[in-house]
């Protein structure tokens, strides 16, 4: 078995493509939960980025604490894609990681010319304790403790998972303390519902768990919305057309009605609730079960193994059925491509819109091992103007003395106006910011925090300081 990486990161804003990472904690460790090593780094905001205020109440990391890093964020990018490099093959795993972490790592190493796909290529997997959290606890209740929300419904948030079952994780939002919740959840999961564990383990690649899902005749996963676990018994129909999602169908419903049904007449079926055919992304860590443990639950429990086995080889003895839900499919992506907002993209934003080429990601290494000197000279060699535009800002973030003065010029101005916009941006700006920390301070006052009160004052202080410098480009 692989090793671990149990991983998080804390950050300027929520905003992954206009965000910055500005802590990593991560740790190594064997198949049985036993440290190897750890990786705990924070940097200095890169200049350009204005900070979401509460998103550094939350991290606890004031303007002040950035400012003394050691590092830049680009040296602290560097240092953690050296660390993991020298770790080897393993499955990286943290806490609602493959929705927000693992987005945000994507995003910071594309735009600081690495690879984006290292945690999930090259023989890495990756898997995420959220969902596995949820899974483990209705599969084998009180699993873990939880807390409920004013609606009753448990509270899966690690802050206050952790302390409720008796793990002590030092300080909660800090990178290096969350992640070591996140692994102490996973031994808990490991040790009170191993079932759950061990069919984790069999989907933390999405090729091997399209291959499973392909193969069983039928199996129960389960899904979460509307703050409740809710369990379905599934076999699979097709992969989608366009995304390659395993599309299945969901037995507690009598197929009969659906396989000989005129395709007009199934796609209206189809756009109805409740849904009888259902998506497994299978690229996102979904738990697999064996299909008994659906005659837990009463929809299934109702009708019986023999039942569901028999819809199942309907389902998977209709080719007919199948090829008529992917024609459907090919037609909702048509019209969907016909409505496609033509905004154009921002660089930051295209990570998903061209992959980088072979040739492009080995001139990647040339330009990290380069003296800074160098490192302008290598950009020119890239194929793709989007390398060449990260490159760039790398140079103008890193050592703006190297860039030619019309070209710093361009960049600074082009940053000054980004940030100093009136407008709704999609990035966070001074204006915003301003009232973001004016909002905060009135409910930080009537809450009686003064603490907060004296971080708002430093964030106001450092954000006066970014317009002063920009509104003079």
């Amino acid at each position: 078995m692989a090793n671990f990486v149990f991983y998080d990161f804390e950050t300027s804003s929520s905003n992954k493509f206009w965000g910055q990472i500005i802590q990593i904690g991560a740790i190594l460790t064997n198949d049985n939960f036993e440290e190897l090593d750890r990786f705990d780094a924070r940097c200095r905001l890169n200049p350009g980025v204005i900070p979401e205020a509460m998103a550094l109440i939350v991290n606890k990391s004031s303007p002040k604490i950035l400012k003394n890093s050691n590092l830049s964020h680009y040296q602290m990018i560097r240092q953690f894609v050296d660390t993991i490099k020298k770790w080897g093959k393993a499955t990286f795993i943290g806490f609602n990681s493959i929705e927000f972490d693992e987005e945000f790592l994507r995003s910071t190493l594309f735009q600081t010319l690495e690879y984006p796909y290292i945690t999930s290529t090259n023989g890495n997997t990756r898997g995420d304790m959220l969902g596995l959290a949820r899974a483990a606890n209705f599969y084998y209740p009180n699993t873990l403790k939880n807390s409920t929300n004013e609606k009753g419904n448990d509270v899966y948030k690690l802050d206050q998972m952790a302390p409720l079952n008796g793990i002590s994780h030092g300080d909660a939002h800090s990178a290096i303390g969350d992640v070591v919740a996140t692994l102490g959840i996973a031994k808990l999961i490991a040790n009170k519902a191993p079932n759950v564990w061990r069919a984790s383990l069999k989907t933390l690649d999405k090729n091997q768990t399209l291959d499973l899902i392909k193969k069983e005749l039928f199996f129960c996963t389960n899904e979460f919305f509307y703050g409740k676990s809710r369990p379905f018994v599934q076999t699979f129909i097709i992969e989608h057309p366009q995304y390659q999602w395993p599309l299945c169908f969901d037995l507690k419903h009598d197929p009969k009605p659906y396989v000989n049904m005129p395709i007009a007449e199934l796609r209206a079926e189809m756009k109805k609730q409740p849904k009888f055919i259902r998506t497994v992304r299978h690229n996102k860590h979904p738990v697999l079960m064996n299909p008994s443990y659906g005659e837990r639950f009463n929809e299934y429990k109702l009708i019986g193994s023999s039942k569901l086995e028999e819809r199942a080889n309907i389902i998977k003895n209709s080719k007919d059925f199948a090829e008529k839900v992917s024609a459907i499919k090919k037609m909702e992506i048509e019209e969907k491509e016909q409505t496609k907002s033509q905004e154009d993209l921002y660089n930051e934003e295209s990570i998903y819109a061209k992959f980088t080429s072979s040739e492009d990601n080995k001139i990647m290494s040339k330009f990290h091992n380069a003296d800074w000197d160098r490192k302008l000279s290598i950009l020119s060699d890239f194929k793709d103007e989007r390398l060449k535009y990260f490159g760039k800002k790398i140079i103008y973030m890193e050592k703006p003395e190297l860039l030619e003065k019309s070209e710093y010029k361009i960049i600074h101005k082009e940053t000054a106006k980004k940030l100093l916009s009136t407008n709704n941006e999609k990035w966070n700006t001074i204006p915003r910011t301003y009232s973001e920390i004016d909002t905060l301070r009135a409910k930080f006052e009537k809450e009686d925090k003064p603490d907060k009160l004296v971080v708002l004052d430093e964030i106001n202080a450092y954000v006066e300081e970014l317009e002063k410098f920009y509104s003079s480009a």
